[in-house]
């Protein structure tokens, strides 16, 4: 089979076959980008690998193309990249690989075309296209790449075991790769990960989560998570998402399956946004559900507080997976806590400063709060879903004109303790924070407006009933 046609979209690749020539060396795409390119999926990652030095090509490509072109080179690696407009181009000699037990890092040395087939992790990723003159665009596949893509399967070019041994993380990329593409794995291989799961612990954290951040934000993760689930890696990168698996029953009172309504809050929250960290915080909402089940005999299972204890989990986890704890981490903290809250509000009693302290707590998040409580309903009952979906119109709506009425996005009293102080004559202590506090709850409760004037007064009225006189 020959792309040549399809080639004449990447002029850069002219440059290649011409330095390729002038060093009398044979070249190649290979990888991700040949896949992309026949599934018809855009790639901006030109991967090129030569019979001969990846760092020397390169400079030659950069030296046709023209001074304006940098080459950034990796010499630990033997890899140099070239970055010309929305393309990145990385060249790398042909070579085989040995792996010690301990490690998946390789023992590398030069090869051929054939020992760089060999290495790759996946069939579909070991197919490559000649860049040379006499053969310019036939494909190079020498395990069926080609016809694993047309039947969507995830297949190792070696045998597996020998495969997710020499590098774990690729029991991973495997079911990266079959959640991003919608493939299936093939039997062999997906044993072969559930048999060398453990061997998972050598690889670093970093790279564990990088490539769960992916399947995360694939179109449909919960795909992924499933096939995490049974091979059993997950238990190993994730025990908390285990342990919400399950339905436990007493005196024939049970409660849903936490795991499963888990993916599915992912899913729903995946087809409103692209954010990763919505999705996480719709991946940890219940996670705590596990921690403060009970059974109660009048009203079945319980989860009391668990969004609490949720919220106080999620940078314990974050710290473990090596995912930054910084307004990331908060960002899910804070929507992990508050999750419940837009429910609760769907009531009819609920009097205006209840939703005042959500939009205050919530602040910017609001409308990724809204998100996440829209994607929590599960139910397949459709006239209960269509009922909460127009509780939760009722609520964004009524939360849309408080928040135009008394602006409290950004919500700060506007009595700051340094007033206070200096209006009673006092030095930081406790009675500060308290009368800030009764200012603050005063107009949280739409007691007082959030004025100068107003609030002022109402800071010398608390001051007089706590017995503290202002200065004269």
């Amino acid at each position: 089979m020959n792309f040549k046609e399809e080639l004449t979209e990447y002029p850069i690749l002219s440059s290649v076959l011409e330095a390729s020539e002038g060093l009398g060396e044979q070249v190649y795409l290979i990888g991700g980008f040949v896949r992309d390119l026949i599934l018809k999926r855009p790639s901006k990652d030109i991967d090129i690998v030569t019979v001969g030095s990846g760092i020397a090509l390169a400079e030659r490509v950069a030296a046709l193309l023209g001074p304006q072109v940098q080459v950034h080179i990796f010499k630990n690696f033997g890899t140099a990249q070239i970055k010309q407009g929305d393309l990145e181009l990385e060249f790398v000699g042909a070579r085989r690989e040995s792996y010690q037990s301990d490690s998946r890092k390789p023992a590398v040395e030069d090869g051929s075309l054939q020992d760089d087939q060999n290495r790759r992790d996946f069939t579909i990723n070991a197919m490559g296209i000649s860049l040379n003159k006499k053969d310019f665009g036939e494909l190079v596949d020498p395990f069926d790449g080609l016809r694993d893509l047309r039947k969507r399967i995830i297949r190792t070019p070696l045998e597996p075991g020998i495969t997710f041994s020499d590098d774990p993380l690729r029991m991973m990329r495997a079911i990266r790769f079959a959640t991003q593409l919608n493939f299936d794995i093939e039997p062999d291989t997906f044993e072969a990960i559930m048999a060398m799961k453990d061997r998972i612990s050598i690889v670093s954290m970093e790279r564990i989560s990088d490539e769960l951040n992916k399947i995360i934000l694939a179109k449909t993760p919960s795909y992924g998570f499933k096939l995490l689930y049974h091979s059993g890696l997950l238990g190993i990168i994730f025990p908390e998402m285990i342990e919400l698996q399950g339905v436990e029953n007493i005196e024939g009172k049970g409660h849903k399956d936490n795991f499963y309504h888990t993916l599915q809050v992912l899913d729903n929250v995946s087809e409103t946004t692209d954010d990763l960290w919505l999705r996480w915080a719709a991946i940890l909402h219940d996670i705590a559900k596990p921690a403060t089940k009970k059974f109660d005999k009048k009203v079945g299972w319980t989860f009391h507080n668990h969004e609490e204890v949720g919220a106080r989990m999620v940078p314990t986890i974050f710290r473990r997976m090596k995912l930054p704890l910084n307004e990331k981490m908060r960002f899910v903290k804070k929507l992990v806590r508050l999750h419940l809250r837009p429910i609760v509000l769907t009531k009819d009693n609920i009097t205006d400063a209840a939703m005042r302290r959500l939009l205050v707590e919530a602040g910017e998040d609001i409308e990724d709060l809204m998100k996440l409580c829209r994607a929590d309903i599960t139910s397949k009952n459709p006239l209960k879903v269509k009922k909460y979906v127009q509780n939760f119109d009722l609520v964004e709506q009524k939360l849309k004109d408080l928040e135009e009425r008394d602006k409290l996005r950004n919500f700060q009293p506007v009595i700051t303790g340094a007033q206070i102080m200096e209006a009673f004559g006092l030095k930081p202590t406790r009675e500060v924070g308290e009368i800030k506090e009764a200012v603050r709850e005063a107009i949280l409760e739409g007691l007082i407006p959030n004025e100068l004037e107003p609030a002022y007064a109402y800071m010398l009225k608390i001051g007089a009933e706590m017995g503290i006189k202002p200065i004269a």
